[in-house]
């Protein structure tokens, strides 16, 4: 997901183009702006933590880019190519992603940890959670089944 932040930015497309010359598929994707309730629920396993409002805060103040990728090992690759959490520390220690891209994202165009440009799921469960949060329509039982990993 391109967060707030890389939307408001005008990084979407450098974005799209980095995840597609990464070897990506951009299966699905969606423009949305998330209410209070939504992004509550979306960051649900973070209700108990001291940075929850503002983070809440933060991802309901513009639209985010929900998308689907597709690739083999796309919850690791995609979390290598984003790079760490902090982009503060991404500028430092990652400053060249994983994947050949001549920057993580959240180097790229990140300011600090929450607002870091880019979402990534974590595991390929929560994966399938986010994704039928945001495409419920989308999501079947196959995606277990596929040669390889969305997110």
């Amino acid at each position: 997901m391109i967060k707030p932040d890389g939307v408001s930015g005008n990084y979407t497309e450098e974005i799209k183009m980095i995840i597609v010359d990464s070897g990506f598929s951009i299966v699905n994707e969606r423009l949305t702006q998330l209410d209070k309730e939504t992004a509550s629920a979306f960051y649900e396993e973070h209700s108990s933590r001291s940075f929850f409002p503002d983070l809440v805060s933060y991802m309901t103040s513009g639209p985010v880019l929900a998308m689907v990728l597709e690739k083999r090992d796309a919850v690791s690759d995609w979390r290598g190519l984003i790079g760490p959490t902090d982009a503060q520390k991404a500028k430092i220690s990652h400053p060249h992603s994983s994947l050949s891209c001549s920057y993580s994202i959240r180097a790229l165009c990140g300011k600090d940890s929450q607002r870091n440009c880019v979402h990534g799921s974590d595991s390929t469960s929560s994966a399938e959670r986010e994704i039928k949060f945001f495409f419920e329509d989308v999501v079947s039982d196959d995606i277990a089944s596929h040669q390889h990993d969305e997110l």
